[in-house]
């Protein structure tokens, strides 16, 4: 690993992030200096990313993301580690199923509006009574571009993020002015939570997006880093859009 900054004195949870766009946060505030607590299903995930990222800038929790005392050890972890939470990133996240609307199983939905759009909220209310209401910070809910436009065959996961995004601006109206909150809104990025989405076609996938690519964990985490930034002081109850410009095929001609 390369050398790191000085601390900044800030400090990051963000969940999931064993891998993925979590990791890539993680590593994106870790570069800049700051320290963070990152929670996963997976221990030796955790521990392989913690020593990646340095353990003296990193701790890890080990818990399911909809479980309340999960969040409430994570938070208290945070807290017991380095006295503060800054900013929380909700990144945890599920999509089980894959087909039509119509013959969704409410279970498997329930599940889904479980971790992607409730945990977001326990870990918010947690954080925010446990240092954010009296010091201030910011939260990252990342979304997608599915809880934004219909997503054939991801209806429950595109519609638990449009509830994340809805979620994103009432707690940035109820936590203001003490706490920004935003969402990140990506298209597919490359990570094993999309493989199904790109793997055997990334060609072909890639090819819709004027900008020629797929996603990388790192696009997410540099977004994540502006929103948890003094760059983005006057931004909050936004949707920022991290979607190699795929939206701007929906126009017609």
């Amino acid at each position: 690993m390369t050398e790191l900054p000085a601390l900044s004195g800030k400090v990051a949870l963000i969940t999931g992030a064993s891998r993925g766009i979590g990791y890539g946060v993680a590593e994106a505030l870790v570069a800049r200096g700051d320290r963070v607590v990152i929670t996963g299903r997976n221990e030796d995930a955790l521990k392989e990313a913690v020593e990646q990222l340095g353990a003296d800038r990193a701790v890890h929790v080990v818990g399911k993301a909809h479980d309340e005392a999960h969040q409430a050890v994570a938070v208290e972890r945070a807290m017991e580690a380095f006295g503060r939470i800054d900013y929380l990133v909700n990144n945890a996240g599920t999509n089980p199923v894959f087909g039509p609307i119509a013959d969704l199983d409410l279970g498997v939905a329930r599940k889904v509006f479980e971790t992607n759009v409730v945990s977001a909220l326990g870990f918010a209310q947690k954080t925010w009574h446990a240092w954010q209401k009296d010091n201030g910070g910011a939260i990252v809910n990342i979304a997608s571009v599915a809880g934004i436009a219909p997503s054939p065959f991801i209806a429950a996961y595109g519609v638990s993020k449009a509830a994340l995004i809805n979620l994103t601006q009432q707690l940035a109206h109820e936590f203001a002015p003490r706490v920004r909150v935003n969402a990140i809104a990506p298209a597919v990025v490359k990570t094993k939570f999309a493989e199904a989405l790109y793997e055997g076609r990334e060609e072909e996938a890639a090819a819709a997006y004027p900008l020629a690519r797929l996603g990388v964990p790192s696009d997410i985490g540099g977004a994540a880093a502006f929103l948890t930034s003094d760059q983005s002081d006057w931004v909050t109850g936004q949707t920022l859009v991290v979607d190699g410009g795929i939206f701007l095929n929906a126009g017609v001609g």
